[in-house]
């Protein structure tokens, strides 16, 4: 909610691929709260506590956004590994703990991500919205 309530507008209409846009800032909004969440369950969470923060989502999406406008496709395995190795990876120093982070991101950032039916969990409680406005995400 946090994410989605200071997104502007503007960024948030800025790709020329809509729908692959859309799912997957979701994709990378939801994975960021999830690892945030994570923090709350010390060593259970994570084995050492990660400050990771806005800064980090802000250059996800700047990721997520450069590649999907300069690729045709969608370059999955190089999305993944610069946001989830580099940008999220690069404060983990734990093996077990980028074991989790990588695990954890391969759920979001996936070609089902950008279906209407995608699910994130198997409870079938967090699904991947379908295409709307900025107001209807929030």
């Amino acid at each position: 909610m946090k994410t989605y309530g200071e997104l502007s507008e503007e960024r948030f209409e800025s790709c020329s691929k809509e729908t692959p846009w859309k799912k997957l800032l979701y994709s990378v909004s939801f994975f960021h709260a999830i690892i945030q969440e994570r923090r709350k369950f010390g060593p259970l969470g994570w084995n050492i506590r990660y400050e990771f923060n806005d800064s980090d989502l802000d250059t996800g999406i700047t990721i997520l956004h450069d590649m999907l406008e300069s690729n045709e496709d969608i370059p999955w395995d190089a999305l993944r590994y610069v946001i989830g190795q580099i940008t999220y990876g690069g404060r983990v120093t734990d093996d077990w703990d980028r074991r989790t982070l990588t695990a954890i991101l391969n759920n979001f950032l996936i070609e089902d991500a950008v279906l209407d039916t995608y699910k994130f969990s198997d409870s079938g409680i967090y699904v991947s919205p379908k295409l709307g406005s900025l107001q209807y995400y929030r």
